[in-house]
């Protein structure tokens, strides 16, 4: 029972960085390899906070997560203004700068050995509700103005601006939002495990996600959600080939990428039309097999 907990525990928190690496891959069409850096800040931040300061568990995540979408507004400034292409290998940069000065600050951070004597008081009750939470507002992102203007500058950066929509605005808003909802994230990991260090924060963790985002389905949140649950759990049930997780990712990206090359669900999303459509389709063909 204890594993199943902290199974669905991991699961759910990742769901939630996931949440926000959709919010930039699948709505806006920009790739971030640098991710996991704000999931660092959001941990390192509130952890130190609570630690060396006494500030109480809510305040510190609030503050760490308004920190890290500081940092997120410094870097995404200028890098929304980049090539795609160029904006992933900016993030790579800061991500790995970020781990590195956290390994070097060895008398704030513990350096390569951690931060250790973080508090646990965050279960699975408040990991799935902060979940459901961010699923909730990343989908009403999706369908409100913003997320429309993301979805048409995600398939052609000039005919959006043709129409009127300010691009560097709109990729601006998505990445605040990526970076909140990952810090936020980060901070539930440290007061979860009790303890960071810097290699739980380097590039593969941000690859990771941008591979279960793909896995899913990069234009379906529901897909994408469905994607970091399955990912991020398959692991901890074959805790025997841990060493062949990257191996099964790779198979497991290879078998979608030629048998369902827009992820598990496509841009199928679970909402009350399309389970109606599902049902009836589902009721057609019953009749249809009936007759």
């Amino acid at each position: 029972m204890a594993l199943l907990q902290n199974i669905l525990t991991q699961a759910f928190i990742t769901v939630i960085a996931v949440c926000g690496v959709y919010v930039l891959t699948g709505l806006t069409g920009m790739f971030s390899l640098g991710q996991a850096a704000f999931m660092a800040i959001g941990s390192y931040a509130s952890g130190l906070l609570v630690i060396k300061a006494g500030i109480p568990v809510p305040v510190a995540i609030l503050i760490a997560v308004v920190l890290a979408m500081v940092v997120g507004y410094l870097i995404g400034y200028p890098v929304v203004r980049l090539r795609r292409d160029y904006i992933s290998l900016v993030t790579l940069g800061f991500g790995e700068a970020i781990a590195a000065l956290l390994n070097r600050m060895t008398t704030l951070t513990g350096g390569a050995s951690g931060l250790t004597g973080i508090p646990r008081c965050i279960g699975l009750e408040v990991a799935t509700i902060s979940a459901v939470a961010a699923i909730a507002l990343v989908a009403f992102f999706k369908t409100s103005k913003y997320g429309r203007q993301c979805i048409a500058l995600r398939g052609d950066e000039l005919a959006a601006k043709a129409m009127g929509i300010n691009v560097t605005k709109i990729k601006m808003i998505a990445f605040i939002l990526s970076v909140a909802l990952t810090s936020y994230s980060g901070c539930l990991y440290s007061f979860y495990m009790s303890y960071v260090d810097p290699s739980g924060f380097g590039w593969k963790k941000s690859a990771d996600w941008v591979i279960m985002v793909f896995f899913g389905g990069v234009n379906s949140l529901t897909g994408s959600t469905l994607g970091a649950f399955i990912l991020s759990a398959l692991p901890q049930f074959l805790r025997d080939l841990q060493n062949y997780r990257y191996v099964i990712y790779a198979v497991l990206v290879i078998l979608i990428i030629n048998f369902k090359p827009s992820g598990l669900l496509g841009e199928w999303e679970l909402t009350i039309g399309n389970i109606k459509k599902s049902i009836r389709r589902i009721g057609r063909k019953n009749k249809k097999e009936e007759r």
